[in-house]
């Protein structure tokens, strides 16, 4: 079956969803849009260059900058964890369109993407639907839940192209101090999850002392390729993941990789699955912090800026962890917004609470375990940047938390 053939039997508005983040099979995705005049495009974290006209529904629960402020962005809010649920149940794929390796053996690899895909090729073929894949001799080979077999692919579409890279960025001094009060409470055999952006990258460098490390995470970037040079990670447990990006010797490095276990997105974001993990560590950030520890990381000015992503999934598994921490970070005044983040109570819908503790360049604050008192002077105290705290303690009298 070629590509016309295919797109010619789908249903009218078709729901099609596609490999998203740093992987979207670009020259396909254009052949898709110049054949359909009207379909419904799921990409999670969809990047710059997504078609964005009349016809096009851009359907997403993670928003990216491909997707945000788009007049036809349709955002379902859902754990990232509950994506595939939805594909089996409200919101069933027609198609599915992916960029892998070659055929080898009998089946294809996802690279360094597999996440919700895995489910919605599943769901696609229960209902009849048709998989695409971009074919791409620069995409790695990586196992795990990244093998797809060859004969579940309807239409292969031959496009080399190099996959987009990013160097290794420089740290910036608040977010060095963030990480490191991070990586002072990170034991030998914790189990981290490991995202992308200075913070995490400056906590990962201040662990290439600790030993027995491993990494049980969303996604990955260059900081764990340095924690596995340095000897820091237990050698007899795979890296999981369920997506990745960073540079060309990281992609690199994970092509035939065995340490490296891709996983599907109801695998690693399960809560109960990440509750497993011995000394699970869980680093995320947020855009604003309150005194009740709620944060909000999804939403500024009341729309949608990204999603739960899998914050709300980590934060729950590594608190019911044994021996498990989870970490807000953040700095305490937005550069951008000339705000403070940790304020008197979040004006948009909350993403996640019951942190362990909130983490800015000012200090750590304990939340777990305190009274909402001692956590509002926690986060005054230690985490809010001084010229807002007398502020804070007056707001916080009013809220009957001082």
């Amino acid at each position: 079956m070629d590509l016309a053939h295919a797109l010619a039997s789908l249903p009218p508005n078709p729901r099609i969803v596609a490999t998203g983040n740093h992987a979207t099979p670009w020259h396909t995705l254009a052949l898709v849009d110049e054949a359909l005049d009207e379909y419904r495009l799921w990409v999670l974290n969809g990047q710059r260059g997504l078609p964005d006209r009349e016809g096009v529904t851009l359907e997403t629960s993670f928003v990216g900058p491909g997707q945000r402020r788009s007049p036809r962005l349709s955002y379902v809010p859902s754990r990232l964890s509950m994506v595939p649920t939805l594909f089996n149940r409200q919101l069933p794929p027609d198609a599915v369109l992916l960029h892998t390796t070659r055929p080898r053996n009998g089946q294809v690899s996802l690279g360094v993407e597999v996440n919700v895909l895995p489910a919605a090729i599943e769901a696609t073929k229960r209902a009849g639907g048709i998989v695409i894949a971009q074919v791409n001799d620069s995409m790695p080979w990586t196992n795990g839940d990244a093998l797809v077999y060859a004969d579940l692919v309807d239409v292969y579409v031959e496009a080399d192209a190099p996959l987009p890279s990013a160097p290794a960025g420089a740290i910036d001094e608040h977010s060095a101090r963030i990480g490191a009060l991070v990586a002072q409470h990170v034991a030998d055999g914790s189990t981290l999850q490991a995202g992308i952006g200075a913070v995490p990258d400056a906590t990962m460098h201040g662990l290439t002392g600790r030993s027995g490390l491993r990494i049980w995470t969303e996604m990955f970037s260059d900081s764990v390729l340095a924690l596995e040079r340095v000897g820091a990670l237990d050698r007899n447990i795979p890296i999981s993941a369920s997506f990745l990006f960073g540079s060309e010797e990281l992609l690199d490095w994970v092509g035939d990789n065995e340490r490296v276990e891709m996983v599907r997105t109801e695998t690693t974001n399960s809560p109960a699955r990440i509750a497993r993990n011995p000394k699970m560590v869980s680093v995320n950030t947020a855009l604003q912090v309150d005194l009740f520890g709620q944060a909000n990381a999804s939403r500024i000015n009341a729309r949608i800026h990204s999603g739960f992503g899998g914050q709300t999934d980590f934060i729950v598994g590594a608190m019911h962890s044994a021996g498990g921490q989870a970490f807000i970070a953040l700095r305490s005044w937005h550069p951008k917004a000339d705000c403070s983040t940790i304020v008197p109570l979040v004006d948009e819908p909350v993403t996640s609470f019951q942190m362990s503790f909130v983490v800015t360049e000012q200090g750590i604050a304990e939340i777990y375990g305190q009274d909402q008192c001692e956590q509002a002077r926690q986060l005054i105290e230690n985490a809010a940047h001084p010229s807002v705290r007398e502020e804070l303690r007056e707001e916080a009298h009013a809220l009957g938390l001082l």
